[in-house]
C-alpha cells in the first residue's frame, strides 16, 4: 500500500466519523481543498518542461497526486503497457505472456497466454505478479481481471497461494 493510499484511507475513515450536516460540510471542505490544490498542481505541471515532469512522475507520491488530479503526463494505457513489459521476462521464463485487452470503467482486462510449466500455481503466481506491477504505476485502476487464470483450490475449495517466487524488477 502506497503513502497516497494510506492517506486516502485515513481521509475516508475521518470523514466516516462525521454524521448528518457535519458530514456534508466535511466532504465539501475536502472537495474544495482538493480542487484548490489540484488547480495549483495543474499550474506547476504547465510550467515545467516534459523531462522534469517525467522525473517527478516517477516518484510514487507525486505520481499518485498527478493521477488523482488527472495530470499525469502519460496515459493509463501507456503506464500499464510499460508495467506489462516489466513483467514479461518473468512470464517468458515460464513460457507465458500477457496481452492487454482494454480498460473500461477503471477495470483493466488482460489475457494470460502460454503456460508456466512445472509450477503448481503458475497462473495464480502470474496474476499476482501482473497485479502488483500494474497497481504500482496505475493506482486509478480499480480492478485487474486476468483471463486465462486457473486458480487451484485446496481442501474445502480454498484458493491456494502462489508457490513460485515472484521477483519482478
Amino acid at each position: 500500500m502506497t503513502e497516497v493510499d494510506r492517506v486516502g484511507e485515513r481521509i475516508e475513515r475521518l470523514l466516516g466519523e462525521f454524521s448528518g450536516a457535519d458530514a456534508e460540510l466535511a466532504e465539501e471542505l475536502v472537495h474544495t481543498l482538493l480542487e484548490f490544490y489540484g488547480a495549483g498542481l495543474a499550474r506547476i505541471v504547465a510550467a515545467v518542461d516534459r523531462p522534469l515532469l517525467d522525473r517527478l512522475a516517477a516518484d510514487d507520491h507525486i505520481r499518485g497526486l498527478l493521477v488523482l488530479h488527472d495530470l499525469h503526463p502519460r496515459s493509463t494505457h501507456e503506464r500499464v503497457a510499460e508495467a506489462l513489459d516489466k513483467v514479461r521476462p518473468y512470464l517468458g521464463s515460464h513460457a507465458g505472456d500477457v496481452e492487454f485487452v482494454g480498460i473500461e470503467d477503471g477495470v483493466l482486462r488482460l489475457r494470460l497466454q502460454g503456460s508456466c510449466d512445472g509450477c503448481p500455481s503458475s497462473t495464480v503466481t502470474a496474476k499476482y505478479a501482473i497485479e502488483r506491477v500494474v497497481r504500482e504505476v496505475a493506482p486509478e485502476i480499480s480492478d485487474v481481471v486476468v483471463e486465462g487464470v486457473v486458480e487451484e483450490t485446496g481442501p474445502g475449495g480454498r484458493t491456494l497461494l502462489p508457490l513460485c517466487p515472484v521477483e519482478v524488477p
